[in-house]
């Protein structure tokens, strides 16, 4: 063992001579890769077979050292002086072993946690160095997968697998009713004219059991007959079936086989499926990434401490990237896919954990003390008795107020529970203490709706509440902004004109955003910087998932109103058909005779396309008063009318003056008409989900039975599936639930727009476990070592500052 040591001793040498060369492989003649290939060599005739893996390891470093660019060539010799290390100690005292405990997949040793923060520089190379790609289909991979590095294309994850680690002989398939796999060689091409005047193409594949048929038809015959000529090698993944004593398949995809196939890179094993574009195609992908996996996996660095690795049951990270690629089994491919997962959700939670430190050292807030009987006032003045939800939230926030710390809460109620009451509250106790708040709405529909309702309930008892809206005429906008500016105001609704410059509030303490998810990030660290730490409360209607709310809203404390006023009636809601209008129209009827009220609402999909939908909803109006209803009161509202418009039809409606009122969406949130019994709304394919449950939300508001008829003619299965739910039941968490699954995370709640990082592994509807665990892990990292200072969390730093750039910088927005 002692000629090892003196042949390591030689294999290093030129390393140093190398790095002070610039890794420009000058270091010895004949360049380092044949240098260290022949010691490598000697080395392995003085040693036990067992013994030499980690020397073949690094042979493999050096095996391609003269072609790769000299970034890499110095991560490679990084990893070389780790391998030499490892077997310094082996030679010096590592015990011998029997054979039989020499290490294997199941028997792997966990690696530490990675400390080079030099070792990235690898996975940052270009993807232009990697054999076959060069520079021409690098720049295709940029353009259509948006793939630039190395580390782009690891973090490239299949959509899907096909299992070809299992052929079937062809006299067996077809019996099952699954997908089976073949292999196989083409014999024969059959082409005809069926009855219906469409070609048809047979291709005739054996495999020295029996025959089988891949049937196509029309324009892909052609490309069939070009690619399966006779001889061809071919791998079939397809149902087949067995009739008029023929073995055949018309679902099925195929790869034609070629002598690279003897790698196991398309066939024989469980074969990765990537989600492309139509200039790429998967054995070039698989090819490259192959090449890549093989010789960059071991550079992926290992950034989770050993500890939760144990805790957690978790790979490491270098054999996660390689057998989320090429797995050898379908249990090292779940492996590493709850690895890969478990990592992503971590950096999200470890981000969110940061924030939320932050908020809690950095930012004392505004400690809010109850100075009068000003709140109390307010309940008494309230013509119902709050729910126990409302007060135990309410009690949730005011204790937050009091505690001198900024206030991050998110506030989360269904359609109708009563969660502007609670602000209203919440706003009454910053009033108390001289501070103003800010309510701020996506929309000024929304803004309009809130600043009539609070002004209703906080006017009789002496608050000042203020609008402020783009669309203002300049006298009463500046009217507005003096009065903020002064402090007369002392609730201030808007828009997104409050966080414009020129709006300059008093002594701005409680920021409250509405629906915050249609906001951008920007947008709402320029309201909160208007104050000096105010505290802040998020409201949604919308209600979330859980596993949403740990992600999107995780550094935030969550409240839930989980509880209906007394007296809200559970709403029937029916799916429509156009056949049945006139039976529509008949029970409409039936309910205004009944004294009730009814909305009509048309639906307006994109700002293009306000007028037309104006215009049909104006049509519509007047088609239901001449036609369908002449002695019936029909009323309209848009969001083109002016506010006081709107409000006079709004008034008329609640005074019962109208019996139908036909609307946009104006009336999607905020309206409360006790009477208005039944929604029926046109066009219901065109609505997203928690549309129509906030639409259905403006009925069911009194103890009278309520309807929601949904009038659609869906052109999709998505479309399908928001009738479904919405008949099926009336929990908005349960709504919420079905949307995420129909529209995925990023649509639901704007996780791009919110900066948030692309899941690549993650599913949150089926991770919402794993998420909890790595919440757990990423919040205890925190608590023990909040800045990150640890030697062992300093990999973790820098790949979370890379993944978390923006969110970092806006850690303090809340």
């Amino acid at each position: 063992m002692s000629d090892l040591g003196s042949i390591l001793d030689i294999i290093q040498r030129p390393f140093q001579l190398e790095g002070k060369t610039e890794y420009q492989d000058k270091a010895v003649i004949g360049g380092l890769g044949a240098y260290v290939t022949n010691w490598v060599d000697k080395a392995c005739e003085n040693i036990p077979p067992e013994k030499t893996g980690l020397l073949k390891n690094l042979a493999d470093l050096f095996r391609d050292y003269s072609e790769i660019p000299p970034n890499v060539r110095k991560a490679r010799l990084q990893e070389a002086s780790s391998i030499i290390g490892q077997l310094r100690g082996q030679a010096s005292d590592a015990p011998e072993k029997p054979a039989d405990d020499a290490p294997s997949e199941a028997k792997r040793v966990p690696v530490e946690t990675s400390q080079d923060t030099d070792q990235l520089a690898a996975l940052l190379t270009s993807v232009k160095y990697v054999k076959g790609i060069g520079p021409k289909r690098a720049q295709l991979l940029a353009e259509e997968l948006g793939i630039h590095t190395i580390g782009d294309l690891l973090e490239y994850y299949p959509r899907d697998y096909l299992d070809r680690s299992q052929f079937k002989p062809i006299y067996q398939v077809g019996q099952s009713g699954e997908y089976e796999t073949i292999q196989g060689v083409v014999v024969n091409q059959m082409e005809f004219t069926s009855r219906r005047s469409t070609k048809v193409l047979k291709v005739i594949v054996y495999d020295e059991t029996a025959v089988a048929s891949l049937i196509a038809f029309g324009k892909r015959t052609q490309y069939m007959k070009m690619s399966l000529k006779t001889d061809t090698k071919v791998v079939v993944s397809g149902k087949f079936k067995r009739s008029y004593n023929e073995i055949s398949t018309s679902e099925y995809t195929y790869e034609v086989l070629s002598d690279e196939d003897a790698e196991l890179i398309h066939t024989g094993r469980i074969v990765p499926v990537y989600p492309l574009t139509a200039k790429l195609n998967q054995r070039s992908l698989r090819r490259w990434l192959k090449e890549i996996v093989d010789q960059y996996a071991f550079y992926v660095p290992e950034i989770l401490p050993l500890d939760i690795r144990k805790r957690q049951k978790l790979i490491d990270k270098s054999q996660a990237v390689k057998n989320i690629h090429f797995p050898e089994t379908e249990q090292a491919r779940k492996k590493a896919r709850r690895r890969l997962a478990f990592d992503e959700l971590f950096f999200l939670e470890l981000g969110m954990a940061l924030k939320k430190e932050k908020w809690g050292t950095e930012e004392p807030g505004i400690s809010f003390q109850p100075r009068s009987d000003l709140l109390q006032k307010f309940i008494s003045s309230l013509p119902f008795e709050l729910t126990s939800a409302q007060k135990r939230v309410f009690a949730e926030i005011e204790a937050d107020m009091k505690s001198g710390r900024c206030m991050s809460r998110l506030l989360q109620g269904d359609v109708g529970s009563g969660k502007t009451v609670v602000a209203a509250m919440a706003m009454l106790l910053a009033v108390d203490n001289s501070y103003q708040s800010a309510l701020m709405a996506p929309t000024e529909i929304l803004a309009e709706q809130h600043y009539i309702t609070l002004t209703n309930l906080l006017e009789p008892i002496g608050i000042r509440v203020v609008i402020l809206r783009g669309d203002m005429a300049k006298r009463d906008k500046d009217d507005a902004l003096s009065q903020i500016l002064t402090g007369e105001a002392n609730i201030i609704v808007g828009t997104h004109a409050l966080i414009q410059s020129g709006v300059e509030f008093a002594n701005l303490g409680l920021v409250i955003t509405d629906e915050q998810h249609r906001f951008g990030v920007m947008q709402r660290a320029e309201l909160k910087g208007k104050g000096t730490n105010p505290d802040v409360l998020v409201m949604t209607a919308t209600p979330i998932p859980r596993t949403l709310a740990l992600t999107v809203y995780g550094d935030l404390d969550v409240s839930v109103i989980d509880e209906m006023p007394p007296g809200r009636q559970k709403i029937i809601t029916k799916w429509v058909a156009e056949g049945k209008r006139q039976e529509m129209y008949k029970f409409i009827e039936d309910q205004i005779a009944q004294g009730r009220q009814a909305y009509l609402v048309y639906p307006l999909v994109e700002e293009s396309e306000k007028l037309e939908d104006l215009k049909a909803a104006t049509e519509m109006a007047e088609h239901f008063q001449h036609e369908v209803f002449p002695h019936l009161k029909i009323g309209l509202i848009h969001g083109r009318m002016r506010a006081e418009e709107k409000q006079e039809v709004m008034q008329r409606f609640k005074n019962n003056e109208i019996n139908i009122l036909v609307s946009t969406t104006v009336i999607e949130v905020g309206i409360d008409v006790p009477n208005a019994s039944l929604m029926l709304v046109e066009h219901a394919e065109r609505f997203g989900l928690a549309q129509l449950h906030q639409l259905r939300g403006r009925v069911g508001r009194s103890h009278h039975k309520s309807y929601c008829l949904l009038v659609a003619n869906p052109k999709n299965t998505d479309a399908v599936a928001r009738m479904k739910a919405m008949t099926r039941t009336t929990d908005g968490f349960e709504i919420a639930e079905e949307d995420l699954r129909i529209r995925g995370p990023g649509e639901f709640f704007g996780t791009r727009h919110a900066g948030m990082p692309d899941l690549k592994a993650a599913n949150l509807l089926r991770d919402g476990k794993l998420l909890e665990l790595a919440r757990d892990e990423a919040f205890q990292i925190i608590a023990d070592d909040p800045a990150l200072t640890k030697s062992e969390h300093q990999m973790l730093k820098q790949i979370l500052q890379e993944k978390w750039r923006e969110n970092l910088e806006m850690a303090s927005i809340g």
